[in-house]
């Protein structure tokens, strides 16, 4: 099961009037909605919200939603924040089995760029996509997806046939979807340009 529980409670006021009453009370508004069931309001203490979002494995991952003695595994699809104060505003859960198959995104990073090829030589790494939807079992969801660029070159080109993913994980995407590229420097393009025309007035 998932590593995050959140216990919540049932919002019997619902509109922008119930979340300003939760939130006056400490608690955090959110909504559940999902399978065969109606949306309910529901509501979770913002310190213990804030703890688990901060542990960056609650959006986007299987989490326990407790409700009393009764439990279920959820996805917490998006969280809203204070524009002035960051604080969590807002949150969306949605109802899953736990070996569901879901559509989901998740993160893309690059490691090794300080030990690229390209961006040794003044490359610039310019990222496409942030995150890659993926489906899977809604208990296999990935962390991350990750890319090792040492070896990359000014004018590679990462696709998301490229990526490895985990077994049981497929993109949901086209594999020739561009996720990132290593471009040239401007002063190099600049230069090469020039080089050009000079050839072209000789």
């Amino acid at each position: 099961m998932a590593e995050i529980i959140l216990n919540v409670q049932v919002r019997e006021r619902t509109g922008t009037g119930g979340a300003r009453d939760a939130r006056r009370s400490g608690l955090v508004p959110g909504i559940l909605y999902g399978g065969d069931k109606d949306p309910v309001a529901i509501s979770v203490k913002a310190n213990e919200f804030r703890k688990a979002l901060y542990t960056g494995k609650l959006l986007g991952h299987l989490v326990t939603l407790k409700y009393g003695d009764e439990t279920q595994p959820v996805i917490a699809k998006a969280v809203d924040m204070h524009p002035v104060t960051d604080e969590p505003w807002h949150f969306d859960l949605y109802r899953v089995d736990e070996h569901q198959q879901i559509k989901i995104e998740v993160p893309v990073h690059f490691q090794n760029q300080e030990d690229s090829v390209g961006l040794k030589r003044g490359g610039t790494l310019n990222i496409a996509l942030h995150t890659l939807t993926v489906a899977c079992a809604a208990d296999h969801i990935p962390e991350e997806i990750v890319f090792d660029v040492a070896a990359l070159d000014i004018g590679a080109t990462i696709r998301v046939a490229d990526l490895k993913l985990p077994a049981g994980v497929e993109a949901a995407v086209d594999g020739d979807t561009v996720v990132a590229s290593i471009a040239g420097a401007m002063a190099e393009v600049g230069a090469a340009d020039g080089e050009a025309a000079e050839g072209a007035e000789a």
